[in-house]
Formats: C-alpha cells, sequence, structure tokens
C-alpha cells in the first residue's frame, strides 16, 4: 500500500519525472508524439518549483505517493480554477488540479490512495464539492473517476498544449467533472 504525504521541495525532480511519464504513456494517440517526445524533466522540475505548491502557503496542495520510498504518483490540489486559471479562484468549490501515476504503477491502487488523500485534503480546507478536468478522449481516466463516483457535469473546454516555435498549438477538448463530499466520500451523483 502506498504512504501520501505532502510534496517537499525536493520532490520536483521525482515528479516531474512522473509527470512526464505519465504525459507519454496516457496521452499517447492524444497529443501528437513530436509534443510527448519533446517532453523535458529538468524543465518541468523547474516549472514545479517556481510554481511553488510545496510553499505551505501557497493555495494549491500537491501530496506524493511513494512505494519503498520513490515517488510513484502525484495530485495537486485547491481552490478553483476559474477558466483554469490559477490567479482566478473561486473558493467554494475544491478542484484536482492533476493526478497522475508513473505507469509502471497503473491498477497497483496508487489512483485510489490519491483519490481519498486529495479528497480529504480538500474536506480539510473546507471544500464539499469538487471538480476537475480530464481530457475527453482519456477513457482510461474517465473510467477512473466515474467508477469513483464523479460525473460529467455538462462543462467543456479546450486544452492548449504549446507546440515548437512556429507551430500550432494542439487544441484537446476537456471534459469537466463534478462531485459532492460528504465526510471523506464522493456522494455518487445521478447521471
Amino acid at each position: 500500500m502506498p504512504e501520501v504525504r505532502q510534496e517537499t521541495p525536493e520532490d520536483a525532480e521525482a515528479i516531474a519525472g512522473v509527470h512526464v511519464r505519465a504525459w507519454q504513456a496516457g496521452y499517447l494517440g492524444l497529443v501528437p508524439a513530436d509534443v510527448l517526445d519533446r517532453l523535458n524533466v529538468a524543465a518541468w522540475a523547474q516549472r514545479r518549483r517556481d510554481v511553488g505548491t510545496a510553499d505551505p502557503e501557497h493555495p494549491f496542495r500537491t501530496l506524493v505517493a511513494t512505494e519503498g520510498g520513490q515517488i510513484v504518483g502525484f495530485s495537486t490540489v485547491g481552490p478553483y480554477r476559474i477558466d483554469q486559471d490559477r490567479d482566478h479562484l473561486d473558493p467554494a468549490y475544491g478542484e484536482i488540479v492533476s493526478m497522475y501515476v508513473d505507469p509502471a504503477h497503473w491498477g497497483h491502487g496508487i489512483g485510489r490512495a490519491l483519490l481519498t488523500a486529495s479528497i480529504a485534503e480538500l474536506t480539510g480546507q473546507g471544500r464539499r464539492t469538487m471538480r476537475l478536468w480530464v481530457l475527453d478522449g482519456n477513457h482510461r481516466a474517465r473510467r477512473f473517476y466515474e467508477s469513483a463516483g464523479l460525473r460529467p457535469d455538462g462543462e467543456r473546454s479546450v486544452y492548449q498544449v504549446p507546440r515548437s516555435p512556429g507551430q500550432t498549438p494542439v487544441a484537446l477538448d476537456e471534459v469537466r467533472y463534478l462531485a459532492r463530499i460528504v465526510g471523506d466520500r464522493i456522494l455518487a451523483l445521478a447521471g
């Protein structure tokens, strides 16, 4: 069973490695190969440091799942980002901003452990409703969230993935999911 704890500044490189590997495996066929091939762990680690979710004063918290001392997954939670903008927040809702598991650990309960810890973190912040965005074509993630009781709420968005300079960004359709939280559990919604 994985252990879940708060991120520390020293975790940036390991989290970025999980993030890149999960994108490369999970988004294969959804995101163009040139974008996935170009992902850079060091650059993503620096971006994590720049965002600063390890800072206790930051509005978002990153939780890491570990097995044998190795980071095998993470989730970032906090107030809902209006228009997915980290500077425009709606504290009435919680959001799972991201959740990724190293592909070598898919199907081992890491996602469940992270979802449970994410719900606990959000309820600890006083949030009783949560939202999250999922790529429309990411059927594996959609099945996971739906099996946990989350449901699409009808909102859709387009996520723009940057490409090399001079190339048009990749537009990916996203679906927003919603859940009510009761205690430390998701209240399954009709639908």
